[in-house]
């Protein structure tokens, strides 16, 4: 191999790993990531090594690389036919790897036309939420278990927690780990592997889920987790599909055994300091870190550490409202429950729909005060179509009151205080 070689470290996911939940693609700041049925792939005559896409993985799928020769860099379409990474490649009977660039190398170095500029809006963090947990946020535990070595557990229990003859069918999963260790926080996720092959006879990937129950357990003291889980029969375009994995868990018997890998996320997380104020914003079955975290206050009442809890909770109608008697059930000074019914009863064709980020503008006076409090938290969960709406009225709120917003916000995303988890 010749010493002017020119040699790259590139960029690539790990599709053994990935759990398909489309974090590095919405991360990417130059449109390098992309996908297809099968994978999720970098693209390398795009990514500029900003490293903008690996914190928030949950899985570490994202930070892998190998050594190659620039001109035989891996194509998008090669990486979409893979089921593991590739090993080094070998040049002359040597591996490469003295003369590789490194990403920092990389990305000032010249392209085959012209030098790769960087400029602030590339390096710029593109998320609108933070990549750091809370401060005083227990550590997570996670990737304890992967795609080659599961975890098995066993159905506990599976009820509906919206109405019959809606056409939101969410189910309440329990889900029993028996003595395996499965430690997990409140706003972490886990993986379930469906059984069986797809088109291509290859198994099925993991799909991910929100936990719904407090690091204790579903049953307070039990090694179990709950998901909240809607049955998927449409696709975003109205079109009739049959959701692999929802489908599956939503028709899961007591005792059926499942396979699951994870636990994932490190940052969305709740805080453990007394006085600490939730404001939680979700829609359907974005539902279920709210619901752990409210439990895990619910339980810790009788200490009296203090702190506010405030859910705006949007749904079609009350019928399709995950969890909506409970709710109804929590008493008003433990938490501050608003509703948004996009589609309720008397609703005309037409007519403005009310969606969360309008509750939150007619509750500006609280939200406000609570924004101004270093203690306040603040969790988005649900549609993507939402984060926009709702950074939206935070910005109207604070204007409202004459607080710096670009200030408030940068400083919330570098504490850990403001976190979104939306798909």
């Amino acid at each position: 191999m010749s010493a002017n070689a020119e040699v790259l470290k590139q960029h690539l996911i790990d599709p053994e790993i990935c759990i398909r939940c489309n974090t590095c693609e919405e991360t990417c700041p130059v449109d390098a990531i992309t996908h297809n049925d099968d994978n999720y792939v970098v693209d390398a005559t795009k990514c500029n090594f900003c490293m903008a896409c690996i914190s928030p993985c949950p899985t570490g799928s994202i930070d892998n690389w190998r050594t190659v020769l620039k001109p035989a860099a891996y194509s998008v379409d090669e990486q979409f036919t893979w089921d593991e990474l590739p090993a080094e490649k070998e040049v002359d009977g040597g591996l490469l790897e003295a003369e590789a660039l490194t990403p920092i190398d990389a990305a000032e170095a010249a392209d085959d036309e012209k030098a790769l500029e960087l400029d602030s809006s590339q390096l710029a963090d593109p998320l609108s939420g933070a990549q750091v947990p809370p401060w005083s946020a227990s550590h997570p535990y996670v990737n304890l278990y992967g795609h080659k070595a599961p975890v098995t557990a066993t159905v506990a229990g599976n009820f509906r927690v919206t109405a019959l003859g809606t056409d939101s069918d969410t189910h309440h999963i329990v889900l029993d780990f028996g003595s395996t260790p499965f430690p997990v926080l409140e706003g972490q996720s886990i993986g379930i592997l469906p059984p069986g092959v797809d088109a291509r006879g290859k198994a099925h990937h993991a799909r991910q889920y929100s936990i719904a129950s407090p690091r204790d357990g579903e049953r307070s003291g039990y090694n179990n987790v709950s998901l909240t889980v809607k049955r998927v029969t449409t696709d975003y375009d109205g079109r009739a599909v049959r959701g692999v994995a929802s489908n599956y868990v939503c028709d899961l018997k007591k005792g059926d055994e499942v396979r699951i890998i994870g636990p994932f996320g490190t940052s969305f997380l709740m805080p453990n300091h007394p006085n600490a104020n939730l404001i939680m914003v979700c829609t359907g079955t974005g539902s279920a870190p709210m619901r752990a975290m409210t439990e895990r206050r619910r339980r810790r009442v009788d200490l009296n550490e203090g702190g506010k809890l405030m859910l705006f909770f949007g749904a079609r109608t009350q019928r399709e409202l995950p969890y909506f008697g409970p709710l109804m059930n929590l008493p008003k000074e433990f938490i501050d429950i608003n509703f948004a019914f996009s589609r309720e009863e008397g609703h005309v064709d037409g007519a403005p729909k009310r969606y969360v980020q309008h509750l939150m503008r007619e509750r500006s006076a609280d939200v406000g005060a609570l924004l101004q409090d270093d203690n306040t938290y603040f969790y988005v969960c649900g549609l993507k179509g939402m984060e926009a709406g709702v950074l939206d009225a935070l910005k109207d709120i604070c204007v409202g009151r004459s607080i710096d917003w670009p200030a408030l916000h940068a400083q919330m995303k570098r504490e850990g205080r403001l976190h979104f988890e939306t798909y």
